[in-house]
């Protein structure tokens, strides 16, 4: 934990009782905080209150003693429109701040030179965060992984000069913390997102500059409009990272082409090629932000390699769960939506997909420039119909219901496909709500279920 010790002494409002709300209110009242935390949600209050925390519905309290109301990321600051509690903030005229806030004023004031590492993007944050912490670690660095991947800022262990923390950032934690300023600030990507709780793109955009705006080194990916713009307003040292789509190369940014990283000189800094966990474009910009970030932080050429070498990726996410023979079975129960399955795509040849769940809107009509790759599909669940009629004419299916019934089918096809490397690939490009309570559950059913194949 990181006892909260900027507010000791004071009186502090928290909403949102959740995992990282319990876990700031107890660093918080370790640092000698008064707090006085509540939920909308009775079992939060009472797991609150058997942790020992104050509990009051802040309807009912007087916000003149408040010094602050730090805010739960899921609650709606701004839109559609602010939540109770930022109200009655607001009518008191107290910030509204969140967790991580938190964590950067107990840096300034414990540890001014820590090592903070911040990453955030519309997709690939959560890789790159694991990425970039497991090459540290694995050159012998104290490494403090958290944020948006999981584990709450302040469950962590306190900054400290000879430890570094790899934090993913959501746009919603972005908003909450005003004095951001990480020694290295990432950001990835920027696409249309979470325009329900930000408004309009541009809104959305601006507040994912904030993480850079504030960083001693500014990493950005530049390969999408908004996020080359937010690179041009940079004065600050910066680091562009380009994954070239044609023959048109940025001479001033780290490229990656056929897999290797290289600086704007053409130097060669590492190489992805064969690495399993980083197969893709999109893993190759994940790959040259960890080098960037790594060489930022004084790791050599070949730890920052070897790192990259021995990453095992993330569960769910283009996730190697076995070979059969040829066939090479991937978990990518993560694409819920056409977009992420392009991803995985674009990364394999000679492809039986298995996809299907609850659809969203546009379905997978956009993935249809890539049906080439796939040598078959597998149906399952309450999209079966409306991915059949994109499918008619050009890919051959089967409708299979159910993951039981599709990855035993599909092991068998690809097996007797004759191709090199055929690849049974789950990405369902879609949400799992119909047959599985979330994406990982349905992720963790087909690697039992490829595991149990003969």
């Amino acid at each position: 934990m990181t006892p909260v010790t900027v507010f000791a002494g004071q009186k502090v409002a928290l909403f949102g009782l959740g995992g990282s709300g319990l876990a700031t209110a107890s660093a918080l009242k370790a640092g000698g905080a008064e707090v006085v935390a509540w939920d909308d949600n009775a079992d939060s209050v009472a797991r609150a209150q058997d942790s020992g925390i104050g509990t009051q519905d802040l309807r009912e309290a007087d916000w003149s003693g408040f010094k602050a109301l730090v805010l739960s990321p899921g609650v709606p600051l701004t839109h559609p429109e602010p939540h109770w509690t930022v109200r009655l903030a607001r009518e008191a005229g107290i910030e509204i701040i969140g967790d991580i806030e938190l964590f950067c004023r107990e840096r300034r004031a414990r540890a001014p030179e820590a090592p903070f590492v911040a990453i955030t993007g519309t997709n690939g944050k959560s890789t790159t965060t694991a990425l970039i912490a497991h090459v540290l670690a694995q050159a012998g660095r104290d490494v403090q992984m958290g944020g948006n991947i999981g584990t709450a800022i302040l469950s962590l262990e306190p900054p400290d000069a000879g430890r570094v923390h790899v934090i993913e950032m959501s746009s919603f934690q972005i908003d909450l913390t005003p004095g951001l300023d990480p020694t290295v600030g990432v950001l990835m990507n920027i696409t249309p997102d979470h325009l329900d709780r930000h408004g309009t793109m541009e809104q959305y955009a601006a507040i994912k500059e904030r993480l850079i705006s504030g960083a001693g080194l500014a990493v950005v990916g530049i390969d999408d409009g908004p996020s080359r713009a937010i690179a041009e307003r940079r004065t600050g040292d910066l680091v562009r990272v380009h994954v070239p789509s044609s023959e048109v190369l940025c001479t001033d940014a780290l490229t990656v082409r056929e897999g290797i990283v290289r600086d704007p000189d053409g130097t060669a800094l590492a190489d992805v090629n064969g690495i399993g966990s980083l197969r893709g474009a999109h893993n190759w910009q994940n790959a040259a932000v960890a080098v960037a970030v790594a060489r930022a932080l004084g790791l050599t050429g070949e730890a920052i390699q070897a790192g990259l070498s021995s990453f095992p990726g993330l569960p769910h996410r283009m996730e190697e769960v076995g070979r059969r023979g040829a066939v090479l079975f991937v978990n990518d129960s993560k694409a819920t939506n056409a977009d992420s399955t392009e991803k995985a795509l674009t990364a394999f040849r000679d492809i039986h997909w298995i996809l299907g769940g609850k659809a969203k809107e546009g379905g997978i009509f956009p993935l249809v420039p890539y049906f080439q790759r796939v040598a078959h599909a597998y149906l399952i669940g309450a999209a079966s119909d409306a991915f059949a009629a994109t499918l008619e004419g050009v890919v051959s299916y089967t409708r299979c219901e159910t993951l039981e019934v599709a990855v035993p089918k599909a092991a068998e096809n690809a097996a007797a496909s004759g191709a090199p490397e055929p690849v049974v690939l789950l990405s369902p490009a879609c949400a799992s709500y119909d047959q599985f309570r979330n994406f990982e559950i349905r992720g963790d059913r087909f690697r039992e279920l490829v595991q149990a194949l003969p």
